[in-house]
């Protein structure tokens, strides 16, 4: 079922998901809000990914589009059943409503339920501070949209972090990490230094020096690859280099002294799977305040 309203108020948007998910006979058992903070151009894909992810994490999805047009008003699509796993609620903001989506969305949350905010483009420079932000449990950013990617990291390894904060260059590096802690643990010598390789301004590979700085306290070096992305990691020992190297879009392998060649699985992941990581820990991440707290202060 869709339901369009035009130049509409929360208010009646609340009655009409409700009677929608009435009529449809929708099920309980939603597990949060999840809130999707974009542009026109960017909505396509923000929404499918958004959709997509509620097969596993059945949610209120509310999309609010903030449009460039100068007259205030909303407009609304109200989708529920069809395949969707809980609803999605698309808000049109214009006007003196763009920037201010937080008193449009608050009506529209569930209660007693977590609530993520997400921005799928360039994010908000202070996640926290942002007033969809501050009413979110959760905040996802991804910096590998910004203009500069690490700058961005840096900037808020230098105050604009907050601990309900994360970035999807810290997710992508899931996989990576724990194909070299394996491949480290195989060596078990102490390593004296270490590489990064990626194409240049890369935002995982900043943060994977960051973390190799912080778990390992030896000389991290990023050097400048062809890409796509992080290429791979070397660890230098006395016994030789242990590396985790990527050799094809899907795959790696990963190099350890006087032990064969072996490979693994190493997927550029889609958008819908880093989501779908995130939401299955809503709680602080250590590990990533940590590193990036570190990337603040290799950066000088």
């Amino acid at each position: 079922m869709i339901i369009e309203l035009t130049n509409t108020n929360s208010s009646e948007i609340a009655d009409a998901a409700m009677n929608a998910r009435r009529s449809t006979g929708l099920a309980s058992g939603l597990v949060m809000t999840l809130i999707v903070v974009s542009t026109p151009q960017q909505y396509t894909r923000a929404f499918d990914s958004a959709q997509a992810t509620a097969a596993e994490h059945p949610s209120r999805i509310l999309m609010v589009v903030n449009s460039k047009s100068t007259k205030t008003a909303m407009d609304a699509e109200i989708r529920v059943g069809e395949g969707v796993a809980g609803d999605i609620i698309t808000l049109r903001l214009a006007g003196e409503l763009v920037g201010r989506g937080d008193s449009v969305v608050l009506p529209l949350l569930l209660p007693d339920l977590p609530v993520v905010a997400w921005w799928p483009g360039r994010g908000t420079e202070f996640p926290a501070q942002d007033p969809i932000g501050r009413m979110a449990d959760r905040r996802i950013t991804d910096a590998t949209n910004a203009d500069d990617p690490v700058g961005t990291l840096v900037a808020r390894a230098r105050g604009t972090h907050s601990a309900q904060d994360t970035d999807l260059s810290w997710t992508r590096l899931t996989r990576w990490r724990a194909l070299v802690a394996s491949a480290l643990d195989q060596c078990r010598r102490p390593v004296t230094s270490a590489i990064v390789e990626a194409v240049e301004d890369n935002a995982p590979a900043a943060l994977m020096a960051a973390w190799l700085d912080v778990r390992l306290g030896v000389p991290v070096t990023v050097n400048t690859s062809m890409g796509p992305g992080i290429t791979a990691v070397r660890l230098v020992t006395d016994a030789g280099e242990v590396a985790v190297r990527r050799v094809k879009s899907s795959d790696a392998e990963y190099i350890v002294p006087d032990q064969p060649l072996r490979t693994a699985a190493l997927i550029r992941r889609p958008v819908v799977d880093l989501l779908s990581e995130e939401f299955r820990r809503l709680g602080p991440d250590d590990s990533y305040e940590r590193a990036l707290n570190r990337l603040g202060e290799r950066a000088g």
